[in-house]
C-alpha cells in the first residue's frame, strides 16, 4: 500500500509532463505556432486523469 502511494503521485507529475511536452510539440512542429484541437483535447485527458487517479484516491483515504 505504501508503494502504490508514492506511484500515484509520480504517475500524476508524469503524465503532467508529457502532455505540457505534446503541447510544446504542437507549437514547434509544422505548422509553427498552430496547437491542433487534437493535441489539446488528448492534453485535457492526461489533465483528467491524473486528476482522477489522485483525486478518488484522496477522498478515500480521508474518508471519515
Amino acid at each position: 500500500m505504501k508503494q502504490r502511494s508514492r506511484l500515484q503521485p509520480v504517475l500524476a507529475t508524469s503524465m503532467c509532463v508529457f502532455g505540457c511536452a505534446m503541447l510544446v510539440a504542437g507549437l514547434v512542429l509544422p505548422p509553427v505556432g498552430i496547437i491542433d484541437s487534437s493535441v489539446i483535447v488528448a492534453f485535457g485527458e492526461i489533465l483528467t486523469f491524473a486528476g482522477a487517479v489522485l483525486g478518488i484516491d484522496y477522498k478515500y483515504r480521508n474518508k471519515e
